[in-house]
C-alpha cells in the first residue's frame, strides 16, 4: 500500500459565521465549531484513506480566541498520524475579520477517525510518509497522544 504525506491529506475549509451559528454574545457557537472540526478533520482522513471514515475520539479542543458574527473561519486539517486502521488528524481554526483584514488563531482539535469498509467494519489504510521535520514531530506527539488515549480507554473497563 502507497504511503501519503501529511501534505497530501491536506484540507481547507472557509465559512461564514452568520446569526444562526452565534450564541447571545455575538460568538461562533462551540458545537457548531465542533462541526465544522469533525467535518474537515473527516475530510482530511478521507482523503488520507480513500476510505469512508468514523470519528473515534477528540482529544482536546482548545479555544483560545471567540470567533465573532460576521467573520471568516478557516479550518485546515492534516493527518498527524497513521496506525493500521486508525488516524488522528490535526485541525486547526483561524478567524478572520475581513474589513480589516485581521487573522487570529482561534482553536486547535486533535481528533482520531477509524476507516471503514462497506460493511462497516475497521480496513486498513495507507501509511504516512513524514517528508518534514515538522512531520517527525508532530507524529512523534501523536504517537504520545495515542498511547495516552489507549491508557484512558482501559482504565474505563470494569
Amino acid at each position: 500500500m502507497k504511503q501519503k504525506s501529511p501534505r497530501e491529506s491536506m484540507v481547507e475549509m472557509t465559512e461564514l459565521v452568520l446569526p444562526n451559528d452565534t450564541n447571545l454574545l455575538g460568538n461562533l457557537l462551540g458545537g457548531r465549531l465542533m462541526h465544522l472540526v469533525d467535518v474537515a478533520g473527516a475530510m482530511a482522513a478521507q482523503r488520507h484513506s480513500n476510505r469512508i471514515v468514523v470519528t473515534a475520539s477528540i482529544d482536546s479542543v482548545e479555544f483560545k480566541h471567540p470567533v465573532k458574527l460576521g467573520q471568516i473561519v478557516t479550518l485546515k486539517a492534516r493527518v498527524t498520524w497513521v496506525g493500521r486502521t486508525s488516524m488522528e488528524v490535526l485541525v486547526e481554526v483561524y478567524s478572520e475579520d475581513y474589513m480589516t483584514g485581521e487573522q487570529k488563531f482561534t482553536n486547535r482539535a486533535y481528533l482520531t477517525f477509524v476507516a471503514v469498509d462497506s460493511n462497516c467494519r475497521p480496513t486498513e489504510v495507507c501509511g504516512l510518509l513524514l517528508e518534514t521535520e515538522e512531520d517527525r514531530l508532530e507524529y512523534e506527539a501523536a504517537a504520545i497522544r495515542r498511547s495516552e488515549r489507549l491508557k484512558r480507554r482501559e482504565g474505563t473497563n470494569c
